[in-house]
């Protein structure tokens, strides 16, 4: 998949003035890619065109104009974006009560090693994730993760912890989503 080069990325004020148009189309790209998880889990799958669409609300929220800002945006939001073969995701822990999820962002320490995509044969996949994500005490709210699949579409995303089974099989949309998406260069 080919990472977000700057000439594609818009001043925010233009952007601003585009926005519906390709937020409409970003939002649509992103529901597809959206995989719930049992009650707390939610892996939003990454392309270019939802990379490309964070950029640019970071640029018009902060309202980024330098060079170098502009640069550490696309430096950072394209490391969810792989080669082929490997699909890169946001991992989102969704908990409102601030004390349950302190206590649950504790008891789940390990839990990236027990995230799986579960190919067509059966296998699991494991993924894999930056260790500066992780603290000592508590795992964070939100990881990046990204799965080496090689050619073919996981059939089934889940997590295989003390206290967490859950497995959220794919809808056949979200599987051709990601199928396109392991394709692409």
């Amino acid at each position: 998949m080919n990472r977000v080069e700057h000439s594609e990325v818009l001043d925010y004020v233009t952007y601003a003035e585009q926005r519906e148009t390709i937020r409409g189309a970003a939002l649509r790209a992103k529901s597809v890619r959206r995989v719930l998880v049992g009650e707390h889990f939610t892996f939003l799958f990454e392309n270019h065109e939802t990379v490309l669409y964070q950029i640019q609300e970071m640029m018009r929220i902060e309202h980024i104009v330098k060079e170098d800002d502009i640069q550490h945006e696309l430096d950072t939001y394209n490391e969810l974006i792989h080669a082929a073969g490997t699909l890169g995701c946001t991992l989102l822990v969704g908990i409102d009560d601030e004390a349950l999820r302190d206590e649950k962002l504790q008891q789940w320490m390990g839990l990236n090693d027990h995230i799986y995509a579960k190919l067509p044969d059966g296998r699991l996949a494991r993924p894999t994730w930056d260790p500066r994500q992780v603290g000592d005490t508590r795992l964070s709210s939100v990881q990046y993760l990204s799965f080496a699949l090689g050619p073919v579409a996981p059939v089934a995303i889940g997590i295989e912890m003390a206290g967490i089974e859950a497995e959220t099989e794919l809808s056949k949309a979200q599987g051709e989503a990601l199928q396109a998406d392991l394709g692409s260069d």
